[in-house]
C-alpha cells in the first residue's frame, strides 16, 4: 500500500441548486445494494422522516435481519414477491405479485406522504418483463418533488440510469461464496 498525504486544501464547491427529492439507483454485480438502501432508510428514519421499504423478491412472511430491525424501529418493510425465480413454483403468479406490488409501491411514491421509498430488488421484475419499465419511469418523473426513491438490483436499465440523480454500481472484486463459504445470517440476510 502506498501512503499518501491527507488533503489539507481543497476547492469547496457550494451547490447552487434547490434541495429536492432524488432518484438513487444501486446496481451492479457486487454485494451491498440493498444494504446501502437500508442505510439510507435508517439515516432518514433517524432524522424523523417517514420511510417505506418494498422488497419485490421477498415473501411477505420473510423474517430476515432487516425485517426484524425495521419492525422494531417502526419502519414499514413489505415483501411483495414469492422468492427469487429459481424458488418460484409459478412464474405467472410471481409476475402478478410484482404487478400488484408495483401498484402499492407506486401509490406510496405518488402519495407524497413519505420522505423516502425504497424499491428493493425492483430490477428483477423489470428485467424479467413482469413490470413494464415506462410506468416506473413515469412515476419517478411525476412523484412529488420532496419524495426520494431508491431502487436496487442488478442490471439497471439504461433509461433508469439516465433518469436517476445518483447511480452507484457495486463491483464484485471477490466473493466468499466462490471459495465455498455459504451465506451467513446477519451478513447476507
Amino acid at each position: 500500500m502506498e501512503i499518501e498525504q491527507p488533503p489539507v486544501d481543497r476547492e469547496r464547491i457550494i451547490p447552487s441548486g434547490e434541495r429536492r427529492g432524488l432518484v438513487l439507483v444501486h446496481t451492479g454485480n457486487g454485494k451491498g445494494k440493498s444494504t446501502a438502501a437500508f442505510g439510507l432508510a435508517l439515516r432518514a428514519h433517524g432524522r424523523g422522516k417517514k420511510v417505506h421499504i418494498y422488497q419485490f423478491m421477498k415473501v411477505p412472511s420473510a423474517r430476515f435481519g432487516e425485517h426484524r430491525l425495521f419492525e422494531q424501529i417502526g419502519v414499514p418493510i413489505e415483501g411483495l414477491g414469492d422468492g427469487f425465480s429459481w424458488k418460484s413454483k409459478d412464474l405467472d403468479h410471481s409476475a402478478q405479485l410484482a404487478r400488484d406490488g408495483w401498484e402499492r409501491a407506486q401509490a406510496t411514491v405518488l402519495g407524497g406522504e413519505h420522505f423516502l421509498v425504497v424499491l428493493d430488488e425492483i430490477m428483477y421484475p423489470l428485467r424479467y418483463g413482469w413490470l413494464p419499465l415506462e410506468p416506473v419511469l413515469q412515476t419517478l418523473r411525476e412523484r412529488p418533488p420532496h419524495v426520494h426513491v431508491c431502487l436496487t438490483g442488478r442490471g439497471a436499465p439504461q433509461e433508469l440510469i439516465d433518469l436517476a440523480d445518483t447511480v452507484t454500481e457495486m463491483t464484485l472484486v471477490k466473493h466468499h461464496f466462490k471459495a465455498g463459504v455459504p451465506a451467513q445470517r446477519g451478513i447476507e440476510d
